[in-house]
This record gives structure tokens, sequence and C-alpha cells, in this order.
């Protein structure tokens, strides 16, 4: 892939997080009222508790996917690879659609895997674009790479120079 298509996966990239982020907030934040609203306990844990702990983990998990769409849209206006603590998260961000995906399998069925795969297979791809270096273009007598200089000659063994 060249690099007219970075900006463009860099931008869906963003563009899937942060609807993913919105998502993620709301649906968490809907459970936590229906826990509210249904008032009852589950192996004896609060049901207040219970409600208040779905909508922070929302808002947590919405900052944190929204934040990863923030880095991606810095990628994609900046047409710089992530370095530091943004590739850091958006390699944690694949992490964590690699294990929901392999959770969704089980408990939601194939859609929500295709679906978490479909944005793994997105951020890696953004990951794998910007890493590549590109050098100057070569000449028409270039065919190979940088040339090979091989290993330093050794002259034998040398004297320390007193002075």
């Amino acid at each position: 892939m060249g690099p007219v298509l970075r900006r463009p996966v860099a931008v869906v990239v963003a563009v899937v997080l942060l609807v993913e982020a919105l998502g993620v907030a709301a649906l968490n934040w809907f459970l936590g009222i229906v826990v509210d609203r249904q008032d009852m306990s589950l192996a004896g844990l609060d049901p207040d508790m219970m409600s208040t702990s779905s909508k922070v983990g929302g808002i947590v998990f919405g900052l944190y996917f929204a934040f990863c769409g923030l880095v991606a849209l810095l990628v994609a206006v900046r047409d710089q690879p992530p370095a530091g603590f943004g590739r850091v998260l958006l390699v944690s961000a694949a992490v964590v659609h690699g294990l929901l995906g392999a959770a969704a399998w089980g408990l939601v069925g194939w859609p929500a895997f295709l679906s978490m795969v479909v944005v793994l297979a997105l951020i890696v791809l953004l990951l794998m674009t910007y890493d590549r270096k590109e050098g100057p273009a070569a000449g028409p007598g270039d065919t190979a790479g940088p040339k090979d200089q091989g290993p330093a000659p050794v002259n034998g063994p040398t004297a320390p120079t007193t002075g």
C-alpha cells in the first residue's frame, strides 16, 4: 500500500474508533439505567453499585476509544507515524479488539466477531502503513538497496600510542 492510501486509512480508523467510543459509552450507560430500574441483585451485589459501575465503565472505555480515535486523527492530519504513547495506545486498542472479538464469537455470534476483526485489521493496517521508511526514489542505475560495506577491515593488533 502506497503513501496515497495512508491518510484515508487513518481517517477511517479515527472515525470508526470515535463512533465505537460513542457506542460503547451509550450501551454501558443504557445498561446502567436498566440495572437501576430493575432494582434486582445479582449474587448479593448492590444494584446501585452495579448501575454506577456500568456507567463509569462506559465513560472510561468511551474515553479510551475516543483517545485512540484522536491519535488516529492526528496521524491522518500530520501524515506522520504514531510515536511513543500514541503508538502504544493504538497497539493496545488492537489487542483489545482481538480479545473482544474472541469473546464476541462465543457470546454474541459471528457478526460481532467480524466487526471486531475488521476494526482490528484497520488498526493494524494503520500501524503497518506508517511503519515503513520511505527513502529517496531510486535512480536508473540503482537496482539494489544501500551498498553493503561488510565488516571493517582488521589490520591486526594495534599498540596504544603514548604521548
